[in-house]
């Protein structure tokens, strides 16, 4: 195949992706309320987005998936938010797994995948693990919470600090690969706002996780990881830190995106009550809707914009500097908080019609709220950092 015919493949591949994530819109906007009295994704959405091919879109192509770069993942993701964020927050923690586990030692891959592509891996990467070495590999304990897609999921990642293998060594944040059977879910997620991410606990007691199924956070961070080895594609050597992140924030701007075309439509032709004035004239609405439509467009601008970046840098073009991903890593905390103070503006605009649980704009607002408080989502810890480079000071986080 020519350099030509492979980019009219992929583009014809990137154009099927978005058609079909706008065909599920208005399908997934319908199940809202199914999805959120299960406590999960409908098998059915589930099934539409395997089908689609949505998981396979950072998979390797070693295993059915796709390798394009991040810009049509997150994209497919934002489209889906429009319907239903809860629908958008699966598809970007699980199927960016997909990626992760390209990552992985080979043996690690071939695991999960070597007998059907399709398998699912959730997470839960706060580093709770208990962690003892052991021959061959490491027995492995603990209680995770927020495992979003967990019931859909046949494998899990799970973090832990690995303890030095000798005295007066430093601990090593990972994360290991396990399989349904050695772990228990705990329905525990009664929440409200992502209702239907169904991020319930995972419970692990003292199982046995060979070596190959564990990934250093430092290899993520220096983008030299087992799975290079065999994955060359230039999207595996994004950094880990740059791409998890990510797919916590960007369903907010899609979500951010619903709400606002849903606003416009409620309030076009809406009197109030009270006074029987047009809402289509108050100027607080007006100011909410502009302000809405700005923070989609930078949030979706400084997004494409960073990804281009770092795929330049994988492919030949200068390193990204501590810096850069750095401000990066700040850019993505950011964009929950922004879409929430624009959300919250939407929602007030909308008077006292908006607490509704039928309100079109309702449950947007619960979830972009309940979406804020994750934690790669706090922006005032990652802005610290950022702060604390500018004024001279060296960098603490890794996670980038």
């Amino acid at each position: 195949m020519t350099t030509r015919d492979w980019k009219h493949q992929n583009l014809e591949l990137k154009n099927r992706l978005y058609s079909s994530a706008r065909t599920m819109v208005p399908l997934i906007r319908q199940r809202a309320n199914e999805t959120a009295e299960l406590g999960k994704l409908p098998d059915a959405t589930i099934a539409e987005m395997q089908e689609a091919g949505f998981f396979r879109i950072m998979q390797p192509a070693r295993y059915g998936g796709y390798e394009l770069e991040p810009h049509v993942f997150f994209e497919v993701q934002m489209i889906l938010a429009e319907g239903c964020m809860s629908t958008a927050w699966v598809l970007g923690v699980v199927a960016i797994h997909n990626w992760q586990l390209g990552l992985f030692d080979d043996k690690a891959q071939q695991d999960v995948w070597q007998d059907n592509d399709a398998t699912l891996i959730s997470s839960s990467y706060m580093p709770v693990g208990k962690v003892t070495h052991t021959e061959g590999g490491y027995m492995l304990s603990g209680k995770w919470g927020f495992s979003s897609g967990s019931k859909h999921c046949d494998w899990a990642f799970l973090g832990a600090m690995v303890p030095p293998a000798e005295e007066g060594g430093a601990p090593d944040y990972c994360t290991f690969l396990v399989p349904r059977a050695d772990y228990q879910i705990v329905d525990n997620w009664n929440v409200s706002g992502l209702e239907g991410t169904g991020s319930n606990d995972i419970v692990v007691d003292n199982v046995f996780v060979p070596a190959h199924r564990l990934h250093r956070s430092l290899d993520g961070y220096n983008c030299d990881n087992p799975g290079n080895s065999v994955n060359l594609n230039p999207v595996f050597r994004l950094p880990f830190g740059q791409i998890f992140p990510r797919a916590v924030s960007t369903s907010s701007i899609g979500a951010l995106q619903g709400a606002l075309t849903a606003f416009i439509t409620v309030n076009k032709n809406r009197t109030g009550l009270n006074d029987g004035a047009r809402a289509a004239l108050d100027p607080q609405a007006l100011y909410a809707a502009a302000t809405a439509e700005a923070v989609i467009d930078e949030c979706r601008t400084v997004l494409f914009r960073n990804f281009d970046r770092q795929m330049d840098a994988v492919n030949g073009a200068e390193p990204l500097t501590t810096e850069e991903r750095v401000k990066m890593r700040f850019d993505a905390s950011a964009v929950s908080k922004k879409c929430t103070d624009a959300m919250n503006e939407l929602f007030l605009s909308c008077g006292a019609q908006g607490i509704f649980k039928d309100h079109p704009i309702n449950r947007s607002w619960l979830d972009i709220n309940a979406g804020r408080t994750h934690v790669a989502n706090n922006a005032f810890k990652l802005g610290r950092n950022l702060g604390s480079l500018q004024f001279g000071f060296d960098n603490t986080d890794f996670f980038l």
